[in-house]
């Protein structure tokens, strides 16, 4: 997608500072974080939000889940952290491409709302 600020992101023409990458996925710092820990993991193909992850689409989305635990690791985050994923407009979703807020580094509140 060409206007896609995420898709900018995984082609290298808009910079971010990476995490974690692979030949699937992106985890790179919040710019605005809401907590001392906040990265993005996203899938490098453009998939909506969640109501777009298909039979076809879903390994990507299972192999981000299966590198969070060691990104977070790689982190600092050995206390817990929290995932946190927002779909469409009234879910907040800024940025239409899914993605995982991955936050820790302290205490997080106990209500999600």
């Amino acid at each position: 997608m060409n206007d896609c600020i995420f898709c900018k992101l995984v082609d290298g023409s808009i910079p971010s500072r990476k995490v974690y990458e692979d030949d699937k996925m992106l985890a790179f710092y919040d710019l605005e974080p809401q907590a001392p820990v906040h990265v993005l993991a996203i899938p490098k193909m453009h998939i909506g939000c969640v109501d777009e992850i298909t039979e076809d689409n879903s390994e990507v989305i299972a192999h981000i889940f299966a590198k969070l635990p060691a990104i977070a690791a790689s982190l600092g985050l050995e206390n817990g952290y929290r995932v946190v994923t927002n779909c469409g407009r009234e879910g907040c979703q800024s940025v239409m491409h899914l993605h995982f807020h991955l936050l820790g580094g302290t205490q997080l509140g106990g209500r999600m709302v």
